[in-house]
């Protein structure tokens, strides 16, 4: 039997659990949101990276290029924190859990293998590696954790198809 509780979620503790993993998910994809711009504005080691790259390169090269760099690591984390809210919202409604968060945790490590270890032109690897880093482990462990318990579930409501 699943009853509802006031927040909305259904009450069988392996929703609970998935619903807690995405929302960790969530908030830890916000930190790797907030990261590169904390480079960005602070810390430096983007433009660092890519002056170590090109040293030839002058101030506008360089900041063209870091920009674009964190440009892109914000988009994918905003496009992550997207699809975190899509798996809160599917693991609430308690149907389709198990395909989507198994989807969603296989591209979402895919893109995140991808972005952490690309390297091209004079880069062994585009983005510095703590930032490839920290951006890659943080949301794996709840997405894995989300998938875990998805499929830990006895309920049929974890089927793809809800039957």
């Amino acid at each position: 039997m699943v009853v509802q509780n006031p927040t909305g979620t259904a009450g069988t503790r392996e929703t609970r659990q998935v619903v807690q993993a995405t929302q960790i998910g969530a908030s830890l994809q916000v930190v790797c949101l907030l990261l590169p711009l904390l480079d960005l504005w602070v810390l430096g080691t983007v433009e660092r990276h890519v002056q170590a790259a090109y040293p030839q390169w002058g101030p506008d090269n360089v900041s063209a290029d870091r920009t674009a760099i964190v440009v892109a690591l914000v988009a994918v984390s905003v496009l992550g924190l997207a699809c975190w809210l899509v798996s809160m919202w599917v693991a609430r409604r308690g149907r389709g859990v198990r395909a989507t968060m198994t989807t969603l945790f296989i591209l979402g490590t895919l893109t995140l293998l991808t972005v952490a270890g690309m390297g091209g032109g004079a880069y062994d690897q585009i983005v510095p590696l703590w930032l490839g880093l920290t951006s890659l482990v943080l949301p794996v462990l709840p997405g894995l954790a989300a998938v875990v318990a998805a499929w830990s579930g006895r309920s049929r409501a974890y089927s793809p198809s809800g039957k």
